[in-house]
């Protein structure tokens, strides 16, 4: 969403660690392990990735890894690292947490590592950690970036979703019943339709948090093996307009889902940089409004698009 922010482009980003549980990941160059199966991102034609000369750690499992992904991947018998120690050895400075949705405890151990080792914190699952006041006030304490929670992809469901609510309260319609079915053939996909209740809450608050009024919204996710990475998203209203006359909406979006949430994580991970090089801590609240589904102070988007340019331009703080 921003080719250049704060000073940097998305090629500098630079990957120098990296942390999996999977057989056929651990110990390889992050370049070659992110093609690994069951990956299936985007891959842009002809493109190449050159050696990271970053290797991919054996990170600690705790509930990381549900049996119903048993048959896709393989837990390395390595075992795990000192995920704190490995991330100062590297010299990170914003880390990135993408665990399957319900991994509460090995997120959380990701997190915790991220502020003893004094490194910025992106939560991009649905894990209530920014939301914590506890580990907000402490990441402040110690001046260490963090946005979250469950980032809203580029063009995805929730955003989509949301501007549609927000123009239909604009133009005075009743909103009385939308849902939002999210399918796909991902790894993502086939974990949501077993565990996806912290994935439920916060996508289902981003909705309700903008209507003013009782209204039946319901998330929902079904897993489709032959689609892949392509994720469809189907949104249904039932509405009333002057007079109370019913009125019906229903659209479908289309997009390849990774790269989709990458197109958000990269202005994030820069924005962290960003509050870095001016020394804030704590969380970032313009950039979790605009980049999260669950931020630990929600507005409309518009105000959250505001806000984050006044952020990047120095006139805001956080």
């Amino acid at each position: 969403m921003h080719p250049e922010l704060g000073g940097y482009r998305v090629t500098d980003i630079e990957p120098v660690v990296a942390f999996d549980v999977a057989a056929n990941k651990v110990g390889r160059d992050l370049s070659e392990a992110i093609f690994a199966p069951p990956n299936m991102a985007y891959r842009l034609p002809d493109g190449e990735v050159p050696l990271s000369g970053a290797t991919v750690q054996m990170g600690p499992v705790h509930d990381g890894m549900p049996s119903h992904l048993a048959d896709l991947v393989t837990i390395t018998d390595r075992d795990p690292v000192d995920v704190v120690a490995a991330l100062k050895a590297s010299g990170v400075e914003v880390m990135l947490n993408c665990l399957p949705t319900g991994s509460a405890q090995a997120a959380r151990v990701y997190a915790r590592a991220a502020l003893e080792a004094g490194v910025a914190f992106v939560n991009g699952m649905p894990e209530l950690i920014v939301c914590d006041p506890a580990f907000a006030q402490e990441a402040e304490a110690r001046g260490i970036p963090i946005i979250g929670d469950d980032v809203k992809s580029q063009l995805g469901g929730t955003i989509v979703h949301r501007a549609l609510i927000e123009v239909m309260l604009a133009r005075g319609i009743r909103i009385k019943k939308t849902y939002q079915l999210n399918y796909a053939g991902n790894t993502d996909f086939l974990n949501l339709t077993q565990r996806g209740a912290s994935k439920m809450l916060t996508k289902g608050e981003a909705l309700t948090s903008l209507i003013p009024y009782p209204a039946e919204v319901s998330p929902a996710f079904s897993y489709v093996p032959n689609m892949r990475d392509r994720k469809t998203a189907r949104f249904y209203f039932e509405l009333a307009n002057f007079s109370n006359a019913p009125v019906r909406f229903d659209a479908t979006l289309e997009v390849e889902d990774s790269a989709n949430f990458a197109g958000t994580a990269v202005d994030a991970i820069r924005c962290c940089r960003v509050a870095q090089d001016r020394g804030v801590g704590g969380v970032l609240h313009a950039a979790s409004a605009f980049f999260s589904k669950h931020p630990p102070r929600p507005i409309s988007d518009l105000e959250a698009a505001e806000q984050l340019e006044e952020f990047i331009a120095g006139v805001r703080e956080r």
